[in-house]
């Protein structure tokens, strides 16, 4: 995701946040046990190998394990309003009867309808437009593209765990949803846990990952108040288990190395009712972060690190 674009503009003023043992200490914490009980239930990695608009591409959903890169045609029509994927029945494990909402940003058919996706909704504290395309790597690897395949990863992992596991979207409708519609279907699920992947459009030189918070708004339709300090304790719980899994510094250029930033002007965390966060996961217009984000191999890591920041979360 790129902060310049209509859900993404620079981040407001803050209060002063923790510092890097932050991130270091939820790490390490989660991980003596949840992190080698998630690893042997999951198992490893995978096989393969600034901001801007996208020219965006579907991927295809996995069949089983690792997700296939290969493109695929949007459906013709979209499905009903906040309605989600479907999970497959969950297996019995660790958050057998909890409810997982994994929001893959943006969607590959968004550039294909631009008055669709700039129409305004209101996110509480003001308006915005529905949803953009996102952005991609200087090669054209798109943002929509690799939050799928990072969502993918991610439904198998937890389903493992014995979670129900619903997606916002799977390439499966011509564009959106709405950020608005995003957040009521986690919000209708009553999810446990909501994270939505992302990858940042920054300049060069700009690396590493964050993870955004909800600020306490109330406002509107809008009233987070509720899920401020269990979406903290969500994003601190997947920045931890992100470091250690993939082995990725936060961000150099914003959260002052925390790898946490708390933000009051986006529609999928003002409008939520359950602990929600989004995680950028890198920067594609980085050269360096790009070679990651591009590799199977290292998104499997991102999916691991993040579904076990979630299982730390909801095993408390």
């Amino acid at each position: 995701m790129s902060y310049v674009g209509p859900d993404f503009e620079p981040p407001q003023p803050r209060r002063p946040r923790r510092g890097p043992l932050t991130v270091a200490l939820a790490a390490l914490v989660p991980g003596a046990l949840l992190g080698w009980l998630v690893y042997e239930t999951v198992g490893g990695s995978g096989d393969d190998g600034g901001p801007g608009r996208a020219t965006v591409r579907s991927s295809s959903p996995a069949a089983s394990g690792t997700p296939s890169d290969d493109a695929k045609k949007p459906s013709v029509s979209p499905k009903p309003a906040d309605t989600p994927t479907a999970s497959a029945p969950a297996a019995s494990g660790p958050l057998k009867g909890k409810v997982v909402v994994i929001d893959p940003g943006h969607n590959p058919g968004n550039f294909q309808h631009a008055s669709e996706i700039n129409r305004k909704v209101d996110i509480g504290t003001n308006s915005k437009e529905c949803d953009t395309t996102g952005t991609s790597t200087n090669d054209g690897y798109t943002e929509a593209k690799f939050t799928l395949d990072v969502a993918h990863r991610m439904r198998t992992l937890l389903e493992k765990q014995g979670a129900t596991v619903k997606l916002t979207q799977d390439g499966d409708r011509p564009f959106g949803p709405c950020v608005d519609e995003r957040a009521r279907i986690g919000n209708r699920a009553k999810a446990d846990a909501v994270v939505s992947i992302h990858a940042d459009g920054s300049g060069a030189g700009n690396r590493g990952f964050h993870v955004i918070l909800p600020g306490a708004v109330h406002a509107g339709a809008a009233d987070t108040r509720a899920i401020v300090g269990p979406s903290r304790d969500l994003g601190e719980n997947v920045a931890g288990r992100f470091v250690a899994v993939t082995g990725s510094a936060p961000s150099n250029y914003i959260g002052d190395g925390s790898g946490l930033v708390t933000r009051k002007d986006l529609g999928g965390l003002n409008l939520s009712t359950v602990p929600k966060v989004f995680i950028e996961c890198g920067n594609m217009r980085d050269s360096k972060d790009a070679a990651l984000l591009t590799s199977g191999a290292w998104r499997q890591k991102a999916a691991q690190g993040i579904s076990e920041g979630i299982v730390s979360f909801l095993r408390g």
